[in-house]
């Protein structure tokens, strides 16, 4: 079979695809590029956003008009809690979020079969972890190893536990012996990620945290393979994870704390379990450990309710923080969470504005934080090249350009950094 993927979504997406790739490949069938005929076309969606319920439609039916004889399957987190839309949409094979081999097997009987098939279970009753096989194919630099899923947080604006159940977590040694294996792979870099990884462990005997995790998997690879993290709450960051982190050689000076609002009337509106002071408290933590630690984040304007003094407060306190880097984003009214029933939604062109006001404060603070690097000479893993220009990253993740006509693909090479332009880094090898 001919098999062609789409991916939506966050990185626990993209890291289920590579798995599901590699698990048709080693059954025989093709991967061919989903703008190309296919036998089938997997379409792995999202649903974090009602935006994104749109794209995942949007990319259903685009398929389905251009391959309307193929096998259209579809998982992920839209087809897990909107089954119903998808009787709608012409697919043929309908998954949720769990068991990708199952799925595999799914995909061959509707090919073979040439009957539609839904097989969707209760997230919440899943009790362990679907060890998948990390990384992805051939010619990849950073590989995402997932060492967990699921979350119980229930933050007002967000579906996704609806979608993914309860936490589940990698064990510990085979955190460790995936890791050795994406490096006997090739892979330069690991990426932890997972729904919620600051949960890790909860599950598990002895209730590991996070950090015992990280120690594991910094210290089964070599000390020059970079090992990073995925989002974080913010309250995993303690004085000890700081130490502790701060001993990996290896692991990189770049934190995702998860924010969403810097005003403590709107945080606790979204349910968040945590207010600006604790969570200032991790940015000083990292500080204290680190010398200029990227510290990005996410942040939601127009969130119900939010008054201009609220968000007033919001500027102010990403300002405190000063980010390396910021995912901005207007609040996007969700069916079936609390959120999308509150009181005071905030009209479309207000929030518009405040997200572009928060991404002008954020620009300003991105240009500063790359600013402070021009002139030092740092290591950089390099990944693609764009018109004779080799692209690649630092461990607090900046992205660097440097003009080079040999091939630096995979490469860890020192480079002063020069200057920048706009977002990016330049520089030369050294």
């Amino acid at each position: 079979m001919r098999i062609a993927f789409y991916t939506l979504g966050c990185k626990v997406n993209q890291y289920e695809t590579q798995a599901l790739e590699q698990l048709v490949t080693q059954r025989g069938h093709t991967l061919v590029p989903f703008d190309g005929e296919a036998d089938a076309y997997v379409i792995n969606t999202c649903s974090v956003t009602a935006v994104s319920d749109k794209k995942s439609r949007q990319v259903i039916r685009r398929a389905r008009k251009t391959a309307p004889d193929a096998i259209l399957a579809v998982c992920g987190c839209y087809s897990q809690t909107h089954p119903d839309d998808m009787d709608k949409l012409e697919v043929d094979l309908v998954a949720g979020t769990g068991d990708r081999t199952g799925f595999v097997d799914l995909l061959e009987q509707t090919w073979q079969k040439h009957q539609s098939i839904t097989v969707l279970d209760d997230p919440f009753q899943r009790r362990t972890f679907e060890n998948l096989p990390a990384g992805g194919l051939e010619g990849r630099t950073r590989a995402m190893l997932k060492i967990e899923d699921g979350c119980v947080n229930f933050c007002s604006y967000c579906i996704i536990p609806y979608a993914r159940g309860r936490i589940r977590s990698l064990p510990l040694a085979d955190c460790a012996a995936q890791a050795k294996s994406l490096v006997e792979a090739g892979y330069q870099e690991i990426v932890l990620t997972g729904i919620e990884i600051s949960s890790w462990g909860q599950d598990l005997e002895g209730k590991p945290s996070l950090i015992d995790a990280v120690e594991a998997i910094c210290q089964a690879v070599p000390s020059h393979i970079r090992v990073r993290l995925g989002s974080l709450e913010p309250r995993t960051i303690t004085e000890d994870f700081c130490r502790r982190c701060a001993a990996l050689e290896n692991l990189c000076p770049h934190f995702h704390l998860s924010m969403q609002s810097g005003c403590d009337t709107v945080l606790a509106r979204m349910n968040r379990k945590y207010d600006s002071s604790r969570y200032y408290e991790s940015v000083r933590f990292l500080h204290e450990v680190y010398d200029r630690p990227a510290i990005t984040t996410d942040l939601i304007v127009g969130f119900p309710g939010e008054t201009e003094d609220e968000f007033q407060q919001t500027l102010d306190f990403i300002q405190k923080c000063g980010f390396a880097a910021m995912h901005i984003f207007p609040y996007s009214r969700r069916p079936g969470t609390p959120a999308a029933k509150m009181p005071g939604q905030v009209p479309n062109a207000i929030k518009e504005d405040r997200a572009h006001r928060a991404a002008e404060i954020a620009q300003n603070m991105e240009y500063a934080y790359l600013d402070s690097f021009v002139g030092q000479t740092v290591p950089v893993l390099f990944e693609e090249e764009r018109d004779g220009v080799w692209l690649g990253h630092t461990t607090r993740y900046c992205q660097v350009g440097v003009t080079s006509t040999e091939s630096l693909h995979n490469q860890l090479r020192q480079v002063r950094l020069t200057g920048r332009e706009g977002s990016q880094l330049t520089g030369e090898l050294v």
